[in-house]
């Protein structure tokens, strides 16, 4: 074999050689960012009731049915709506998320406070002293809220596990960096952890909306 033969030779194998390499370079990139990322699910609005207003929205007794089961172990969202009513105006088919609570709690967004014509505050789930007021009607019954509709924070849950290999703890904020035509960051997320819980982001659907996610991504996590 020539000179000229053997260099032609060289080069291709070396070209060949790197393109292995770097394929699996980048395929190792990938994996590991994506043990890294972050699921998350977009939350319309929604009620969790308290077994008492249970009865009396629905009747006493009265056993809830599964629409779907939802990202966190246990829970599940239910066939069965309600009727939201504010100062302004009211909002219909409001779904049931179960099992039942100890408070009930109404979940709704930025534009949906602005129509029903009340000021929740954004708050953590169950954290409901001094929230907005409303009324739910039932086919049963309505109910009078005093205080329990929030809007609720970015969070993310995870498992004790989750928090290790994050580098995070319970009640730590983070920001969360979105892809895409609208993409940018989403500051002020809460890190929620807990041996209950999967790993999944929930988002309003304003959140979602700015930053045109449908649910369906996976999102990166920086402290």
């Amino acid at each position: 074999m020539t000179v000229e033969g053997r260099e032609t030779l060289y080069r291709a194998i070396r070209d060949a050689v790197m393109d292995e390499i770097t394929a699996h370079g980048i395929e190792l990139v990938q994996e590991q960012d994506h043990d890294l990322l972050v699921p998350v699910s977009v939350s319309a609005r929604h009620i969790h009731l308290e077994q008492k207003h249970a009865e009396i929205l629905f009747g006493k007794n009265y056993t809830f049915t599964k629409h779907r089961d939802i990202s966190q172990p246990g829970q599940y969202s239910c066939m069965e709506q309600v009727t939201i009513v504010g100062p302004k105006s009211q909002m219909e088919r409001v779904r049931i998320v179960a099992p039942l609570r100890k408070q009930t709690q109404i979940e709704i967004s930025k534009t949906d406070a602005i129509k029903l014509g009340v000021n929740p505050p954004v708050r953590h789930s169950g954290d409901l002293k001094g929230s907005a007021p409303l009324t739910v009607i039932g086919p049963k019954g309505n109910v009078d809220l005093l205080e329990g509709c929030i809007i609720a924070d970015r969070h993310i849950h995870m498992s004790p596990a989750d928090a290790k290999r994050f580098g995070v703890v319970n009640h730590q904020k983070v920001k969360v960096e979105i892809d895409g035509e609208k993409g940018g960051l989403m500051y002020g997320v809460t890190i929620r952890v807990s041996d209950r819980y999967a790993l999944d982001m929930h988002i309003d659907t304003d959140d979602a909306n700015a930053f045109g996610i449908k649910g369906q991504e996976y999102l990166t996590l920086i402290k």
